[in-house]
């Protein structure tokens, strides 16, 4: 069975004022003391009002979903004991007027002073799922496979529709934001593993960006474990989406892989159309139509059938075909997260939209057994 491993980016909010606050540290070192919860699990990120969860390496979606419970308990158990909430959403709907500071190390400290500007906009949180390859070269095959499906896996996990107290029109707006970074959006097309690393150190050379951790693509090569990480995807309200997504996201990798075994060519599609493709998406996630990779637009839910009809065999294979096709016809049913903060909106204010990205519902079953904490590695966001 290919493994799979999952991080979430969540962000501390005052209850007072719902706008983001500076506690992650506490809330971070809190967490590490909860049972069951390792200290390298609960990560910190650029701000201080941001905090990381990473699961350890999992065989299965009952794993990933057990764990992800976990640590989101555990952290939200910290965040009330040092008196903010948790929000699972891609932006924070309300900000401070002042900047959040930012965490203090040295390569944070570094990129604050590159950029200003875009680190005290950095208040979005994504979810990353890292898909195990046989090797680098495979990688860069499954890369060159799965980019033309990243806009739709961003429709639907969308997210992010509110910023500074006004609906930007975006159902994904964190995607706006994070697309502003020297190296971001879509990745390109690579011949193969030696031209990946050749163009990376190309990029390296112009000492714009420090490290391979600035490689801000939608889908990139882990550098610390043999796997494929997908970014495109805002955090998500309730655990089970998350445990849709790994699952979407595993499938996507194997039909790749497969295709690439089989010899069959990657598909070769502009990357201007693509980019529009993805804009698109983040613009309207589930509500209007889509632009598929050959070009064509279509309804958001016909998107999304072609999608799962592209990873159904890989789906039943791995066990996963009826977990995660519940899974998606409810979102279809119920709308994205967008849709479900715009509906809160309507119904009771920001008030209510913060309720809705802080409230305790997992969305994981109760009889879910919990996992004991990590007997392996953790997967890694450089």
């Amino acid at each position: 069975m290919t493994t799979v491993g999952v991080e979430e980016e969540y962000m501390l909010l005052d209850p007072a004022t719902g706008r983001p606050v500076a506690q992650a540290e506490k809330v971070r070192a809190a967490a590490g003391l909860e049972p069951f919860v390792a200290t390298r699990e609960i990560q910190s990120e650029l701000l201080q009002a941001q905090v990381e969860v990473a699961t350890p390496v999992c065989d299965s979606l009952e794993e990933v979903g057990g764990h992800l419970l976990r640590l989101r308990l555990a952290v939200t158990g910290a965040a009330e004991a040092h008196g903010c909430r948790v929000m699972a959403g891609g932006t924070p709907p309300l900000r401070q007027s002042l900047p959040v500071p930012v965490t203090d190390q040295v390569r944070y400290r570094a990129i604050q002073r590159q950029a200003p500007q875009l680190v005290a906009e950095q208040l979005v949180n994504g979810m990353h799922v890292h898909v195990a390859v046989p090797d680098r070269h495979m990688g860069v095959e499954v890369l060159n496979r799965i980019r033309v499906w990243l806009p739709i896996l961003t429709a639907i996990a969308a997210n992010s529709p509110f910023w500074d107290g006004r609906d930007t029109g975006f159902a994904s707006w964190r995607t706006v934001v994070f697309d502003r970074w020297p190296v971001s959006g879509l990745p390109p097309s690579f011949a193969d593993a030696t031209d990946y690393d050749a163009r990376v150190g190309r990029l390296l050379a112009t000492r714009v960006i420090r490290d391979t951790g600035q490689l801000y693509w939608q889908a990139r090569l882990s550098d610390s474990y043999p796997t494929v990480e997908v970014r495109s995807l805002d955090v998500q309200l309730r655990t089970d989406e998350a445990v849709m997504f790994a699952g979407l996201v595993r499938a996507l990798v194997a039909t790749a892989t497969k295709e690439a075994g089989a010899g069959t060519r990657s598909p070769d599609i502009p990357p201007e159309l693509l980019g529009l493709g993805m804009w698109q998406a983040a613009r309207h996630g589930l509500t209007g139509e889509l632009v598929m990779p050959e070009g064509e637009r279509c309804r958001a839910a016909d998107a999304v059938a072609v999608l799962m009809r592209h990873v159904g065999p890989a789906l039943e294979e791995a066990g996963d075909s009826r977990e995660v096709t519940s899974l998606v016809e409810r979102l279809l049913r119920h709308g994205s997260g967008a849709d479900r903060q715009r509906r809160a909106l309507e119904a009771g204010g920001f008030e209510a939209v913060i309720d809705l990205l802080t409230e305790a519902d997992t969305g994981v079953r109760a009889d879910v057994a919990w996992p004991e904490g990590p007997q392996g590695d953790q997967v890694d966001d450089v």
